[in-house]
């Protein structure tokens, strides 16, 4: 499985557990809800940097982004 997909699926996981919509994590961000959609989809090479910022309203570690799908 590509990178990029894996890392877009555990986002999206995440962020659903969360409770928290694309939009409402964008903003969190200060990045657009589109950009958000395309991680997500896996047609987006997100930074290391964005993926930290991904994550800490998430409260997870960033590792959690590349950790292998059930």
């Amino acid at each position: 499985m590509d990178i990029r997909k894996r890392v877009g699926q555990n986002l999206k996981r995440h962020r659903l557990e969360a409770g928290l919509s694309q939009e409402a994590l964008a903003l969190e961000c200060d990045v657009h809800r589109t950009y958000v959609s395309g991680v997500e989809r896996g047609v987006r090479n997100p930074s290391v940097l964005l993926l930290d910022r991904l994550a800490k309203p998430l409260g997870i570690d960033p590792v959690r982004f590349f950790e292998p799908l059930d």
